[in-house]
């Protein structure tokens, strides 16, 4: 039939993801996409627009996948802080391992490419860093945290997140990157004993 898609529009999706997963907005060329997604640019257009658009739809897909594994990760009940922080990042270490995705974090990759995005795309980007920010920050609370110590940590869990996506890239061990998750966790725990 006429007009009729002929794939699958979500795994085309989940392709295109991987495609700026691997290589980064900037080197995600129309080639690349095409390739990744087996589409022929046409199909690639006309289903998901520019390629700006397609970014953010991939995005999309990306917070839709993972972000609710974090939410899980983080409901708890905690007994401290050091069990959030060790919590959210065991999420982060299960991604990685994960053979079937791309190393490192979209998002990550997406912040290191902050410049060459439009400006819907960066500002997708910052606020989803933000979300994730605030929902450390209330599990750091609900974990007995104070405020500042709360806000301090979660920048602290955020950038360790992060650092994790960039060595996983850069084919640091999984042994190593869980030394990184257990020494922020004992730090983290040892911030709440000072305190």
């Amino acid at each position: 039939m006429a007009g009729r898609k002929q794939f699958d529009v979500d795994e085309a999706l989940r392709r295109a993801m991987h495609v700026f997963w691997r290589w980064g907005y900037s080197e995600a060329s129309i080639d690349r996409l095409t390739e990744g997604t087996g589409l022929g640019r046409s199909s690639l257009y006309g289903t998901f627009g520019d390629k700006s658009t397609l970014f953010r739809k991939s995005l999309e897909r990306y917070a839709q996948t993972y972000h609710p594994l974090y939410d899980r990760a983080l409901s708890g009940p905690h007994p401290g802080p050091g069990a959030v922080v060790a919590a959210y990042l065991q999420v982060t270490l299960n991604r990685i391992a994960d053979p079937a995705v791309p190393d490192g974090c979209l998002l990550t990759m997406s912040a290191a490419q902050f410049p060459a995005l439009d400006t819907e795309g960066q500002a997708m980007v910052r606020g989803m860093i933000d979300g994730v920010r605030t929902m450390l920050e209330r599990a750091l609370l609900a974990a007995g945290a104070g405020e500042r110590e709360a806000a301090e940590l979660a920048l602290c869990t955020l950038a360790t997140n992060k650092s994790l996506a960039v060595l996983s890239r850069a084919g640091f061990s999984s042994d190593d990157l869980a030394t990184v998750v257990a020494a922020a966790a004992r730090t983290a725990g040892e911030t709440d004993a000072a305190g």
